[in-house]
């Protein structure tokens, strides 16, 4: 459900935007401006802890690849005063720098916090939901 101000929906929305323009252009700075400095992100099942950390973690896992096409979809948004909740559908081709292109279908858990005016994930998980590609 998505519940709560309409403003605060949309900056959310725009948010997991500003996230997936990161990932397309590998860009660690646009990348890094989601998070929370505390935040967790649970990447399917290698938890990271502290916004350095995870840029450092991400921009590891990013540097395998050659170009990403990564789009994500809120299917959830449920704000509640200045934290929220949600659940973000995401669609991803990744074409490494060796081997075969995949396409993941994915899912994440979020929790938000309204940080000085401007919504941050505090806290992200995420799992593979469907996967092509990968055997060849």
């Amino acid at each position: 459900m998505f519940t709560g101000p309409l403003e605060d929906r949309v900056a959310i929305s725009e948010l997991n935007g500003t996230y997936a323009d990161g990932v397309v252009r590998i860009d660690p700075e646009t990348w890094a401006s989601v998070w929370a400095d505390d935040a967790e992100w649970d990447l399917m099942g290698h938890k990271t802890r502290g916004k350095e950390a995870i840029v450092a973690f991400w921009k590891g896992a990013m540097s395998g690849l050659e170009a990403v096409s990564f789009h994500c979809i809120p299917s959830m948004i449920a704000v509640t005063g200045n934290t929220a909740k949600a659940r973000v559908q995401t669609q991803e081709i990744l074409k490494p720098k060796q081997g075969k292109a995949r396409h993941v279908g994915g899912l994440y858990e979020d929790m938000l916090a309204k940080i000085d005016g401007q919504w941050r994930f505090t806290s992200r998980t995420f799992r593979i939901v469907a996967e092509f590609g990968a055997e060849g």
